[in-house]
């Protein structure tokens, strides 16, 4: 056998192994734009698995919006900024983000995934200290493991343990210390503990660096996020987030903060250095996107009245949740192989829904992640719920 063919063959045992636990991840093809339904293969189905909170993905003014902006500065750049790219939107939007959080200035990324694996091996050295949530996504630990700081970690939201941290990285002789968490742990729907974290933060004299994707555009005083929803925005340094689910659903990312870290950023960033720059059309989009969710406090309102009524819904037939306030509502099911067959009675009734397993969970905690729009009907709600009721008692999750 050639090394070639053994090579192919160990990926073909990986898959078969996959498939044979259970844990096969399969995508599936939509015709048209994402919304409250999509279309399957020919079958409208109702959505109840996107991160489109206030329904802007298929919003006739940010396509306009895009379609202006490719008609005036061209479909895309070609280039990394710092050679050819730099257009004047993008310098627009950056501000535009800066404003709307709070921070001096903002730098755009190709995603908020590039934003946190850039983020922490130009701002923090060997003799500095990262102590990052046990539950971070997965951005922000492969954007720690880039960087040649310090490691530390705490148990989710466990401020105990994020003390212990603080307190041995202290020991440890670290130059800064940087708390790194997410402000919505995307696969629970919890919300961290902003108020605790910068209060010991403060005590220990560290920077706090917040993941805001789950929650900017709707969370917090017109939707500016976790630190304004806690009241302590002035209190977190750092924070990154997309344009890629409540602002559009599109694509790219930024980081927020300081003047001297956002321009540190743009020196030595290597997401920001090697990739193209975000093409006009997303730019564009994004700008109105931010216009349309300053003043949208009624797909706000009709965003968390749907989560409340959905959650008590589910809890009525008799799921297992698990707590929050946050329009991610987690249906718990244990296992891989009774969450994708969940999922498949659910299609078979018209509901797109997708389960998550290990390696997105831990194993034994197998669930199907839904997720609340604004846009969606109380008449929507209860056909879904009717749909979850007649499958969870299919399979016999309820």
């Amino acid at each position: 056998m050639s090394g070639r063919e053994a090579f192919l063959s160990t990926m073909a045992e990986t898959l078969a192994g996959i498939a044979a636990e259970g844990l096969t991840k399969r995508e599936r093809p939509i015709a048209g734009p994402q919304g409250t339904r999509v279309d399957l293969g020919g079958r409208l189905m109702l959505n109840l698995c996107a991160n489109n909170y206030l329904g802007l993905a298929d919003d006739p003014r940010l396509i306009a919006a895009a379609g202006g902006a490719m008609q005036t500065h061209g479909f895309g750049l070609a280039s990394v900024r710092f050679i050819c790219g730099t257009q004047d939107i993008h310098r627009a939007l950056e501000a535009r983000i800066a404003a709307f959080l709070g921070k001096d200035d903002a730098i755009l990324f190709a995603a908020c995934f590039d934003a946190n694996g850039g983020l922490f091996e130009a701002l923090l050295g060997p003799e500095d200290a990262v102590v990052s949530d046990s539950l971070n996504h997965a951005s922000i630990i492969d954007g720690i493991r880039l960087s040649k700081a310090r490691r530390y970690r705490f148990a989710n939201a466990d401020m105990e343990d994020l003390d212990r941290q603080l307190r041995a990285a202290r020991s440890d002789g670290a130059r800064h210390v940087m708390i790194a968490t997410d402000g919505v742990f995307s696969m629970d729907g919890y919300l961290a503990k902003l108020p605790e974290i910068t209060a010991l933060a403060e005590t220990h004299g560290a920077l706090v660096m917040v993941d805001d994707c789950h929650a900017t555009g709707f969370m917090g005083p017109q939707g500016r996020g976790t630190p304004h929803h806690h009241g302590v925005a002035d209190r977190v340094d750092i924070l990154t987030g997309t344009l890629g689910k409540a602002l559009g659903g599109a694509l790219g990312g930024y980081v927020a903060g300081p003047q001297p870290v956002i321009d540190l950023l743009r020196q030595r960033a290597r997401p920001y250095l090697f990739s193209n720059a975000l093409p006009p059309a997303v730019v564009g989009a994004g700008l109105a996107a931010l216009d349309i969710v300053e003043a949208a406090d009624d797909l706000r309102a009709a965003l968390f009245a749907n989560a409340r009524h959905w959650r008590a819904g589910l809890e009525k037939a008799g799921f297992r949740l698990l707590p929050g306030e946050h329009p991610i509502v987690p249906v718990m099911l244990g296992e891989a192989r009774l969450a994708q067959a969940m999922a498949a009675e659910l299609d078979r009734r018209g509901v797109y829904v997708a389960g998550f397993f290990f390696p997105v969970v831990p194993k034994g905690q197998a669930r199907i992640r839904t997720q609340m729009n604004a846009r969606l009907t109380r008449a929507d709600l209860d056909l879904a719920l009717g749909a979850f009721e007649e499958a969870g008692k299919a399979v016999g999750a309820i």
